[in-house]
């Protein structure tokens, strides 16, 4: 697995439970609706050279990705 760890020192990994907590940008009613849900990890990818960008799968099958900070584990 792929463990990244970004200013706020919890390690996440592609497979673990994640919940979303915040939004950071204005975005689309399906988005906004993971507010609270809970899905997997499924990649990563650096998103300027500074962070870390996660792509999250719910189990509604919907795949979306979002910044470190915008999700927390589960």
């Amino acid at each position: 697995m792929f463990g990244l760890s970004f200013g706020v020192g919890v390690e996440m990994e592609v497979g673990q439970k994640v919940r979303v907590r915040r939004l950071r940008d204005r975005v689309n009613g399906e988005i906004i609706n993971k507010l609270g849900q809970i899905g997997t990890i499924q990649d990563h990818k650096m998103t300027d050279g500074s962070g870390v960008g996660w792509l999250v799968r719910f189990d509604d099958k919907f795949s979306t990705w979002f910044f470190e900070d915008e999700i927390e584990l589960a």
